[in-house]
């Protein structure tokens, strides 16, 4: 599938998304940089990412699966994520492990949103820009006693879901 392209991003960077299952359904390509910041190690991941119902037969809850190749200290390897997206009838959502834990709340009705997660005495701080209809960007960074991380992905989409 080719990249759909749809004009300049809105003033600021901000592309505003009324409805953040609606907009995140389908293919992306993936991006990231992993700087592991105590050694000035660098890391590559390349993949793509799918948000599909997870229940074909009408749910409104979608899968978010990320496959891919990390690529560290020379050595690349396989690499996947699936998280569930809990959608609301505002246009916000809840995001999930698929064991069910909260991860965080998503609001791209501005274009832009900043949430946080707790793990164990690691804090995640994530920020969500939404630069286009085709591309949103995010960033974590990873603090604590077990990592001091920047995480910076690039989303860049390849096609919708059907329907």
């Amino acid at each position: 599938m080719s990249t759909e392209h749809d004009g300049p991003p809105a003033p600021g960077g901000r592309h505003p998304v009324p409805d953040a299952a609606a907009y995140l359904a389908g293919w992306w390509t993936i991006d990231r940089t992993v700087l592991d910041i105590r050694t000035d190690t660098q890391g590559t991941f390349r993949g793509t990412a799918h948000f599909h119902p997870e229940d074909p037969d009408g749910g409104t809850t979608l899968l978010h699966v990320e496959e891919g190749h990390l690529t560290w200290n020379g050595t690349t390897t396989p690499a996947t994520r699936t998280l569930r997206l809990h959608p609301h009838p505002d246009g916000t959502a809840t995001i999930t492990f698929t064991d069910g834990r909260p991860f965080h709340d998503l609001n791209l009705h501005s274009g832009h949103w900043t949430t946080h997660h707790p793990c164990a005495a690691d804090l995640y701080q994530g920020e969500f820009t939404v630069v286009s209809e085709g591309e949103w960007h995010l960033t974590w960074r990873v603090a604590g006693p077990a990592k001091d991380q920047l995480l910076r992905s690039v989303y860049r989409r390849t096609g919708r879901r059907a329907g």
